[in-house]
């Protein structure tokens, strides 16, 4: 059961390491759709680095024998409510790393949260009556996008912690 963790974890590690090679060669190419093309390889680099942090989380609730070890969302199991009732150091560690929206853990899991969400214009008073109601919303106005170079860098973390974290699981 734990190989079979591991290489889930392992694959979705690997698999965001090709969107980002990908996301790469797109930026060089000169295809007519590079635009979506790196979007795509974007959101697919977010969906398999969110995917190697759900198989962590499935490693150590597995490890501990947690109730919450087939958990369908990270989000559940990086709670305060399951390190009180089940406490361990990896999870800990996880749980400090997700609370902070400022770590890379946190930015990955906001991220991955705002791939779900639709694009909206900026919240702008009403003061001239004479203005529409109705207004359009351009995908132009959203912040700038994640880099192909931060998203490397989540991915070298989770590997780091990944290999850290089995080292300190190991029934041997």
């Amino acid at each position: 059961m734990a190989h079979e963790l591991y290489t889930r974890t392992n694959q979705k590690i690997f698999f965001a390491g090709l969107s980002l090679e990908s996301w790469r060669k797109a930026e060089e190419g000169r295809a007519m759709n590079a635009q979506a093309l790196v979007q795509s390889e974007r959101e697919a680099s977010l969906f398999h680095l969110y995917g190697a942090l759900l198989g962590l989380c499935h490693e150590i609730a597995g490890y501990y024998r947690l109730p919450e070890a087939n958990a369908p969302r990270v989000e559940l199991l990086l709670t305060q409510e399951v390190l009180a009732a089940a406490p361990s150091p990896e999870l800990a560690e996880l749980v400090e790393l997700a609370q902070q929206r400022e770590t890379w853990l946190g930015e990955l899991l906001a991220a991955y949260s705002a791939l779900f969400q639709p694009p909206q214009a900026p919240r702008q008073a009403k003061v001239d009556p004479t203005l529409p109601l109705i207004t359009a919303v351009s995908v132009e106005e959203v912040e700038a996008p994640l880099s192909r170079e931060c998203l490397e860098s989540w991915r070298q973390n989770l590997k780091s912690l990944a290999l850290r974290f089995r080292e300190t699981l190991s029934e041997c």
